[in-house]
């Protein structure tokens, strides 16, 4: 992998305005994502875990320009594309593209999915006509589709099949870089295996450089290099997928993989049960926001927030059993 970084986010935060009530002018500022450094290298997938609501969707539409971050840069290849206007965005939208969760709400019903692949090859290229098409069946192909669906519309196809779709659609334009939030979620166990092979895959044949969501450690364990682990709009602990799984750090990472189910009784951790919910973004805790959930919390952890220092070798965590 290349020593320089494809994309990088440095502070990267984004708050959400809302309203304690209908008629209340009071408003209260939800912490979807508080200061994430992360690097991603090129033709690295670089996963992201953690529970519901920990940020992860946002960090990854941040990242993509897909809703204005708070503070913080997006640096990719160099150029911090946060106070870009969307003109100006233009043209790294062919470098960055997106894979999303439903592939159902992904697609309008209404489109065929001619019309869908060839969106953004009509609007950031002049192919037209029967190169158009051409084009289209070839990235149909190369997902694993045959090309003779391309008039098809989308209520025609199952979760699986409307997927590889979507990521053909993601490869129109010969990105550098792809955001894939929780693609197999939605889909069979057999059909995420598909798809994961198919993501590894095209990642080999052209180069490509993965931001990979998703709250199946399994899932994660398998496709990454590096795992970043998020709490409460945090990253509390990054660092290689073998480091992550075999010597976590982080209180919650612990707890994050003792909660995955393994068939190898060897393989199964002891279980942690935290206690409580994840507390409320529009009011976290201070300190340490796991602090209050935390079997090994100290003093400290209620006072003071830990920094996220590296530890070797790119691991890094923030906590401050490790300080």
């Amino acid at each position: 992998m290349s020593a320089t970084p494809l994309l990088e986010t440095r502070g990267l935060t984004k708050h959400f305005a809302s309203r304690r009530g209908l008629l209340s002018r009071r408003r209260k500022w939800v912490r979807a994502l508080d200061r994430a450094d992360l690097s991603i290298n090129r033709r690295e997938t670089l996963g992201v875990v953690g529970e519901s609501g920990c940020g992860k969707t946002t960090l990854g539409r941040a990242i993509m320009r897909l809703i204005r971050p708070t503070s913080g840069q997006v640096l990719f290849e160099g150029q911090d594309i946060v106070p870009l206007s969307n003109r100006e965005m233009r043209r790294y939208r062919r470098d960055m593209q997106m894979v999303f969760q439903s592939p159902y709400s992904s697609f309008n019903p209404r489109f065929s999915v001619m019309s869908s692949i060839t969106e953004p090859l009509r609007t950031h290229t002049s192919l037209r006509g029967e190169a158009l098409v051409a084009r289209a069946r070839e990235l149909l192909e190369q997902a694993g589709m045959p090309g003779e669906i391309l008039y098809r519309y989308p209520h025609e196809f199952s979760g699986g099949q409307l997927q590889r779709i979507a990521i053909a659609r993601a490869l129109a334009l010969n990105p550098k870089f792809i955001v894939l939030d929780e693609p197999t979620s939605a889909l069979d166990v057999s059909v995420q295996a598909q798809i994961i092979n198919l993501l590894q895959k095209l990642q080999r044949e052209f180069e490509l450089t993965y931001l990979f969501i998703s709250h199946d450690l399994s899932v994660v364990q398998h496709i990454s290099d590096r795992i970043a682990v998020m709490y409460l709009g945090k990253v509390v602990e990054l660092g290689t997928t073998e480091i992550i799984f075999s010597e976590p750090q982080h209180p919650y990472t612990q707890a994050l993989l003792a909660s995955a189910p393994s068939l190898d009784p060897e393989l199964r951790r002891e279980r942690i049960i935290l206690p409580g919910g994840v507390p409320d973004p529009a009011n976290p805790p201070p300190g340490c926001s796991f602090h209050p959930r935390c079997p090994m919390a100290m003093p400290v952890c209620s006072q003071v927030e830990p920094a996220f220092i590296g530890i070797d070798n790119g691991h890094k965590v923030a906590c401050h059993l490790e300080s």
